[in-house]
């Protein structure tokens, strides 16, 4: 069984997809870009701007499933530009203080919107 997320405290979809879904026991955080929900504007700045509004987003969609950055197991990272990897990994890092997830990074031609990142989640519940 799945179960579809939506929260007001994340950009809404910007396509046809979930903001995130429970099933199995996990919840997939589909993939965030920089949007700050309150005005549906991308966050201006530089990539490290952008990264802290995007783990916002991710931390904002966790605890509306009533899970925590504590229990996030895998997070998938893309970057426009890979010199970028040490301002994101400065800011991830902050989120993701202790026991951080499984993680790959990777660099893309482009993102929606051409931001500078997208970040997804998976996060176990342990149902």
């Amino acid at each position: 069984m799945k179960q579809p997320i939506r929260t007001e405290r994340a950009p809404a979809a910007i396509g046809p997809y979930s903001q995130a879904v429970k099933a199995g026991g996990f919840l997939f955080v589909s993939g965030q870009i920089p949007i700050d929900p309150a005005t549906g504007e991308i966050v201006q700045g530089d990539t490290a701007a952008q990264a802290d509004r995007v783990l916002h987003n991710i931390r904002s969609i966790l605890e509306d499933s009533g899970a925590t950055l504590g229990e996030v197991v895998k997070t998938t990272i893309f970057l426009a530009d890979m010199n970028d990897f040490a301002a994101v990994n400065e800011v991830y890092g902050r989120y993701f203080q202790t026991e951080p997830p499984a993680r790959a990074t990777v660099q893309v031609s482009r993102l929606p919107k051409d931001v500078r990142v997208e970040i997804e989640a998976i996060a176990w519940l342990g149902e």
